[in-house]
């Protein structure tokens, strides 16, 4: 079958963010605007001719449609074998262990994440590496390059390939092949964690109740937790991916799921809840009347991290991204194995977790993942959770209470100002920057600041530099104030403010975090003056 080399011309905003690259449905609907980014991530990869490409997404609008066109353009482009979960659905974290267990070269990932789906909403390409990890900056940096000069991409003249059923079919001189895209992560699960343990546990009449969003994690909860441990039919609610996840935002926090977490907080709660992400690599914990943030999560997972096999050596070292609250560091001292702080973003994991100097990573954006794939992954998290409740026979309330009396607890939230004028957000970063030297010393209120900076990383496996990663303001004391722009939204700027009081074992730790905090979110606005600098007075979510 004939390649056709299709002629084109540069768009100019295919740089990728954090997790690939992020625009509207009607701007990757654009004729060749999806081909012009697929051919710049080919034609930045060397060494690929005969090898096998992964591809999936998570089910939101528009995700069939470019699925066909990545099939013809990797059979065009000279791979051998594409694996295609079967609908076109893979959770990001089931992509990663696909590419690891199948030695692919690599992915292509559609998704937004936990943005919202639908024909005006969000939609996403990223290229996932042979590790099963994103892209690392170089990657991404030639993409980027590349599409700024694209002058063609190659594409084969095929039918659609039959997405739902699973088999072999042949593209150009490419196998395609459409498989379960649930049993060899189901299948990992069992390995890694003790399910004759939950199976007792659910058995004895504990209660789970697990929200999919209607996102990608629905046939995947259902398969692990309702089919093999047992638990109760129903148990995962809003469990089919839908295009526009119901018309609701795929993001598992206490604004996009509050009716689990006020379920939680019932007289007649379920003992567990737990939610996850539109591509499945966030997550949420809810006890019975508690939740547990994602910093405390990583850090309560970390200390108990032993109880399941798959972590019954020991941890190498934690990881966490400098904006999570330090909770996680002060388990790795007791544990005696190095903390890693560094950007966000996934990719910088990679190289801790390819070297053996990590096990547990976490970011406070909900994301909990371990050295078993090379991305964050929300169901993981839950049966981590699962597994060491059903060892300790203990609460969420119970295991939270001790492991704060033990460590001291990270009070902590983050506010988002979403949708913010780019210029104005520049603005309020660029003021911080320039008053960053002035700030030690001084005082707000009670509150003695000991440093301030702008976080830069070293990698200590490759050597490569990370710099303008946040701005830090380190109290005395141990509490601080991060602020940061995100790289995951599709239009305006996002300025996230991450606020931590650290209170010592033996302090006040039943306290609400509103009331540890205030007098941080006052020190917040007086130093950033972002309701100067943007007119927003007030955050958008609170998490």
């Amino acid at each position: 079958m004939t390649i056709r080399e299709v002629a084109t011309t540069p768009f100019p905003d295919q740089k990728p963010g954090t997790s690939g690259l992020r625009k509207k449905v009607p701007v990757f609907q654009q004729p060749g605007y999806a081909e012009n980014f697929i051919q710049s991530i080919f034609d930045s990869l060397e060494g690929f001719a005969g090898r096998a490409l992964v591809i999936g997404g998570d089910g939101r609008y528009h995700n069939r449609a470019v699925i066909q066109t990545a099939i013809r353009m990797a059979a065009a482009n000279g791979f051998g074998t594409i694996l295609v979960g079967r609908g076109g659905i893979l959770s990001t974290p089931a992509a990663s262990h696909l590419i690891r267990l199948h030695g692919a070269f690599g992915g292509i990932i559609l998704s937004a994440s936990h943005n919202p789906g639908g024909p005006t909403e969000d939609f996403g390409i990223k290229y996932n590496i042979a590790n099963g990890g994103p892209a690392p900056e170089r990657i991404t940096d030639a993409i980027f390059a590349r599409s700024r000069t694209i002058d063609r991409y190659r594409t084969l003249d095929t039918p659609d390939v039959d997405l739902d059923r699973d088999g072999e079919t042949r593209v150009g001189d490419a196998v395609v092949r459409i498989i379960d895209p649930v049993a060899d992560y189901a299948a990992l699960m069992e390995e890694l964690f003790d399910f004759a343990a939950i199976r007792d546990l659910i058995g004895s009449g504990f209660r789970i109740a697990f929200d999919a969003m209607s996102a990608v994690t629905g046939p995947y909860a259902i398969e692990i937790l309702e089919h093999r441990l047992g638990a109760a039919k129903g148990t995962v609610r809003n469990g089919v991916p839908l295009p526009d996840f119901g018309g609701h935002h795929p993001d598992p926090n206490l604004v996009h799921a509050r009716a689990l977490y006020e379920e939680m907080m019932g007289l007649d709660a379920p003992d567990f809840g737990a939610a996850s992400d539109g591509d499945g690599d966030r997550n949420l914990i809810i006890g019975k009347g508690i939740f547990v943030t994602p910093s405390d999560s990583l850090a309560m997972l970390a200390a108990n991290a032993h109880l399941a096999p798959g972590y019954a050596r020991g941890l190498a070292g934690i990881a966490r991204s400098m904006p999570t609250s330090g909770a996680a560091d002060r388990v790795a001292e007791a544990l005696g194995i190095p903390l890693f702080e560094t950007p966000t973003g996934w990719k910088f994991f990679g190289n801790l977790l390819d070297a053996g100097q990590a096990t547990i990573c976490g970011e406070e954006s909900a994301g909990t993942g371990s050295d078993h794939v090379r991305e964050k992954d929300g169901l993981w998290a839950v049966l981590l959770w699962l597994n060491i409740l059903a060892a300790r026979r203990e609460g969420v309330q119970a295991i939270a209470a001790g492991h704060w009396a033990r460590f001291g607890r990270n009070y902590y939230a983050r506010h988002d100002y979403e949708g913010v004028d780019t210029a104005a957000a520049d603005a309020v970063i660029a003021d911080l920057r320039g008053r960053l030297a002035n700030l030690p010393g001084t005082t707000i209120g009670a509150l003695g600041i000991e440093a301030a900076d702008d976080f830069a990383y070293h990698d200590p496996v490759d050597g490569s530099q990370s710099h303008g990663q946040g701005i830090r303001i380190l109290f005395e004391g141990g509490s601080r104030i991060v602020f940061r722009l995100s790289g995951t939204g599709t239009s305006g700027a996002t300025i996230r403010v991450y606020i931590e009081r650290y209170e010592p074992a033996g302090g006040n730790l039943g306290r609400a975090t509103g009331d540890a905090i205030a007098d941080l979110v006052v020190a917040a606005e007086t130093i950033a003056g972002i309701a100067r600098h943007t007119g927003r007075t007030a955050p958008d979510v609170i998490t």
